[in-house]
Order: C-alpha cells, then sequence, then structure tokens
C-alpha cells in the first residue's frame, strides 16, 4: 500500500513546491520539518506569535496532498469525550420506541440495549473522525489552551493511533494521520509530549518574505500598497507598548481592506479608517493612528 511516508518523489524542496501551489509560503527549514513529519510519521508542533501561519500550514498539507482537513479546536475544559466521539442520544431514544412500537421489545431487554450502541449511533468527534477518514490531517489547534490531563489523553492517542470504544471495540488508522499540533506558548507543554513531536518555532516573517506571502495570497493588491503596508506592520511589531501586535493574516486583511476602498497606495484617512481590520484594541488603534499620521507627515 502506497502511504504519504512512502510517496518516492517527496523532498523538503517539493513539499516547499506543493505549499507554494496553496498559496503558502514555507522556508526551507519549515519545508524540511514538514518534509520530515510525513516521512518519519511524527506529529508536528508548531509555536509561535498568534498570525505567524501555524493553522494556515495544516490547510495547506491538506490542500497539497489532497487529504480531508480535521480540526479539533482546544479549549479549556476539554476533555477526552468531546475529542472522541459520542452517542447520538435523541436518535437512540427514537430507535428504542420504534422497537417498542413493532414489538422487538420481545427479543429481550439485552438486545434492545445492546442495538442501542451500533455505528450508527455513533458521532465521530475529530480524532476518532481523523483515525476513521486516514489518510487525513489531524489539527490539533492551540493545544495550550487544555489542561495536563487533555495533553496526557492525547500522548496516548499520538503513541499508538488507536482509539477503544468499549461498546463496538477498538478503531485503528489504517495510516496515521499527519498531526499538526499548535501553541500560541501561553503555558508550557509538558516534555513528554514535546518529545513525541517534531518541532519548529514560526516567527513572523521579514519584510521581503512578507511582501512575497502578500503577493501570492492577495494578488490583487498592487505592489507599491503591499510593501507600503508590510513595511508599516513590521514597523508596528517591533513596539513593544502594543497589546496584540498585528499577524500575518491581519496585514492581508488590512490590505484587502484598503483595496476594496480603491487605495493603491497608503493615505492617512483610509488607513484609519480600516485599522479594524489590522488591530483588535482600542489601545492600539490609537497607538497605530499616531504611528499613521506621523508616517504620513515624513
Amino acid at each position: 500500500m502506497v502511504t504519504l511516508a512512502s510517496s518516492p518523489d517527496l523532498s523538503p524542496a517539493s513539499m516547499a513546491e506543493r505549499l507554494r501551489g496553496t498559496g503558502y509560503l514555507a522556508d526551507a527549514e519549515l519545508a524540511t520539518v514538514a518534509f520530515l513529519a510525513v516521512k518519519m510519521q511524527r506529529p508536528l508542533l508548531l509555536e509561535g506569535e498568534p498570525g505567524t501561519g501555524k493553522t494556515a500550514l495544516a490547510e495547506a498539507l491538506a490542500e497539497s496532498f489532497g487529504l480531508p482537513l480535521v480540526r479539533l479546536q482546544c479549549y479549556e475544559g476539554i476533555d477526552a469525550s468531546q475529542a472522541l466521539y459520542d452517542w447520538d442520544f435523541p436518535r437512540q431514544v427514537l430507535h428504542l420506541r420504534a422497537l417498542e412500537a413493532a414489538g422487538g421489545a420481545g427479543s429481550g431487554v439485552e438486545e434492545a440495549e445492546k442495538s442501542l450502541y451500533d455505528e450508527r449511533f455513533l458521532l465521530a468527534r475529530p480524532i476518532l473522525a481523523a483515525l476513521q477518514q486516514s489518510p487525513a490531517v489531524l489539527l490539533v489547534d492551540e493545544v495550550d489552551r487544555a489542561d495536563d490531563e487533555f495533553e496526557a489523553f492525547l500522548l496516548e492517542v499520538l503513541s499508538t493511533y488507536r482509539v477503544s470504544i468499549p461498546e463496538l471495540g477498538t478503531v485503528a488508522a489504517t495510516e496515521p494521520p499527519l498531526v499538526v499540533l499548535t501553541s500560541n506558548r501561553t503555558r508550557e507543554l509538558h516534555d513528554a509530549l514535546k518529545r513525541r513531536c517534531l518541532y519548529h518555532w514560526i516567527d513572523h516573517p521579514g519584510l521581503e518574505r512578507e511582501v512575497e506571502i502578500m503577493r501570492s495570497r492577495a494578488p490583487e493588491i498592487g505592489h507599491v500598497l503591499a510593501r507600503q503596508v508590510v513595511s508599516l506592520v513590521q514597523d508596528l511589531r517591533a513596539r513593544d507598548d502594543l497589546e496584540k501586535p498585528p499577524g500575518v493574516a491581519e496585514t492581508l486583511d488590512w490590505a484587502r481592506a484598503l483595496a476594496h476602498l480603491g487605495a493603491t497606495e497608503l493615505d492617512l484617512e483610509t488607513s484609519a479608517a480600516t485599522l479594524g481590520a489590522l488591530v483588535k484594541y482600542r489601545e492600539d488603534a490609537d497607538k497605530v493612528r499616531h504611528a499613521l499620521d506621523q508616517v504620513m507627515r515624513t
């Protein structure tokens, strides 16, 4: 059976080209670690500031290989059942009523109870869905928002790529899914999980690469406007007084907003009117308006 890992034409260079074909521009280091994650069938843990393209990489990998993307969004309090499976209780109740109406209860209480836990009543949550659909890309987004117990559960699943459902048995992936975990580093992850993964820190791109990203993802943006927007955003990221410096996603949103208003280069009025696409805090908006005013005066 041909698997992703056994693809003969796969290399770091071809991985970069695959990603570029989706509009995702990966540098040599990121393309290499993504290649190794595929070849070694190891989860890829991506850390970095919000908006640096961690989630977008998982989306690009799924698109470039033509695989389904299954996303598990982590949050405080998430537990194993919310990531694995649940039973469709309303349908089970309807099934019982149908049995009663048809006189099926005569076959025995035990048989009736057993029929409630048929696979047709199983609601697959993201991790089980990824195992069932394998090969697939499983995105475990913002894993740092989950707690230690959920992290331990993830480690167990990522070690075996199989889960046990007491009523049905064991579900194992025919091929390990390509797993991408992202973290904004709001807390440190445990060493055991990190050891299971290949690791890469994604930083904000430099000016030339971010201009290239913008021209790739938003070709409708003119070159002059793209360079002016990226230059200003790069200056904003260098400041230490913003609540949330804009990421690449916000840079793209702002440039698109400006283009929708007919801007071909930065001007104070249009820039100030579209800041809601770039910054998300009032205090940041005031500081950026001041920075824009200074830029336009020079």
